[in-house]
């Protein structure tokens, strides 16, 4: 195993011919897709991993420059792809991860042969003309409070996030993935997530993208897939789902789960 596979806990798994990429979103890791990836290992060869900061992943390898900007985590995927010598793969990205497939695409298109985003956002504040879902002090007051308390925070933000009540499972494992990540990381990383505006780029997103979305979501709302689909350099589709949180592949997995398998097996009819 090579170093980047090491420090990103990649695992590939599946006999397929096409590579899948799963990418997990803030708070949670590779443990995400849990209930996804038994329906894709007889058809795909299946890569998952961890990005840098993620709980199962070494601290120490948190570099803060590097990942000031969602351009650290999009050379970490570029490099992943190289170590597993991928030449084309049908990448799917949850919340933050989807924006770095979308940034990593651009500078090879020739490696993504379609991208599926999941509750995906380019910029999470509002914006004149743009309804990100959140103010400049909405974001202060959060990343107060994860300073402030770090486990307290995470015991009232996932839920929130989830869209359940602290007793669901998805819940529970939101908060367990939340609480595996050193807090000094959680926040430079929910500051970079939060403060990021990709907007200028989606122009040059030119593979076709799958933007698939929760009908009521704390931190990306519906009119934001739209904003996508209007702005993306290629072709795109939108699908709203009827289920609710920014984790639906957690939370309502029996609708989530056959709308992705739909987006990644079907290519969006030109």
């Amino acid at each position: 195993m090579g170093i980047v596979e090491e420090a990103h806990n990649v695992r590939v798994i599946g006999g397929g011919e096409r590579t899948i990429v799963l990418a997990h979103g803030f708070g949670t890791d590779q443990s995400v897709w849990r209930h996804l990836v038994p329906h894709l290992v007889e058809e795909y060869r299946v890569v998952l991993f961890d990005n840098i900061g993620a709980g199962p992943t070494n601290p120490d390898y948190f570099d803060f420059d590097r990942y000031v900007t969602l351009e650290g985590y999009a050379l970490d995927l570029l490099a992943i792809l190289e170590e597993l010598s991928v030449e084309s793969c049908i990448f799917v990205g949850h919340s933050v991860s989807a924006m770095i497939g979308a940034i990593a695409s651009v500078s090879r298109p020739d490696l993504f042969s379609k991208l599926v985003f999941l509750s995906a956002s380019p910029r999470y504040l509002n914006d004149v003309d743009y309804f990100g879902g959140f103010e400049q002090e909405d974001l202060d007051q959060l990343f107060e409070a994860m300073r402030a308390n770090y486990k307290a925070w995470c015991s009232g933000f996932a839920p929130l996030a989830v869209g359940g009540d602290m007793d669901s499972v998805a819940v529970q494992e939101f908060s367990r993935t939340l609480f595996n990540i050193r807090p000094d990381n959680a926040l430079s990383v929910g500051q970079t997530i939060f403060q990021s505006d990709v907007r200028h780029l989606l122009s040059l997103v030119t593979v076709p993208c799958h933007i698939i979305q929760s009908t009521k979501d704390l931190a990306v709302p519906v009119v934001v897939s739209e904003y996508l689909h209007k702005h993306l350099g290629g072709d795109s589709i939108v699908e709203v789902m009827a289920c609710e949180g920014h984790l639906p592949q957690l939370s309502s997995p029996d609708i989530v789960t056959p709308v992705l398998l739909r987006h990644i097996k079907y290519d969006i009819a030109v």
